[in-house]
């Protein structure tokens, strides 16, 4: 579902028309498997072309919490690009406690929530398109 609604974006950037709309977009990251963790960031990245005003915030939960723990990613340099680009990264609080990882050990880019499903529910809430990685 996320990869094909981002390529469409994605197949967009290819045209000379850039897409102004502020679209936000909250996106469920629950795996750690790191073919998904780097699909996700390259799919932001053009998604982010096509489409530069959007805003994205990705939620890593459950194993997902990996792809922002700074010993264990393989995305530390495009999450601190994207970081630098708008998009925001949240850790779940509920998933750190039942891994046993500490706020220090995050990469300093990420934020911190008490719940990733909680954060997902808001979000749409508040009208943000709900994509999950994976």
């Amino acid at each position: 579902m996320l990869f094909g609604l981002l390529a469409g974006l994605s197949a967009s950037a290819q045209t000379t028309e850039v897409d102004n709309t502020p679209y936000k977009i909250v996106i469920q990251m629950t795996s750690s498997d790191t073919a998904v963790q780097h699909g996700l960031t390259k799919q932001i990245n053009n998604a982010l072309k096509a489409a530069p005003k959007s805003k994205i915030e990705v939620v890593c939960h459950s194993n997902g919490l990996f792809f922002l723990v700074a010993a264990k990613t393989y995305q530390a340099e495009e999450i601190r690009q994207l970081k630098e680009k708008g998009v925001v990264f949240a850790a779940c609080e509920n998933s750190m406690r039942s891994h046993k990882v500490r706020r220090e050990e995050l990469l300093p880019e990420a934020i911190t929530v008490p719940s990733g499903v909680i954060e997902i529910v808001k979000k749409q809430h508040k009208h943000w398109a709900y994509l999950k990685a994976g």
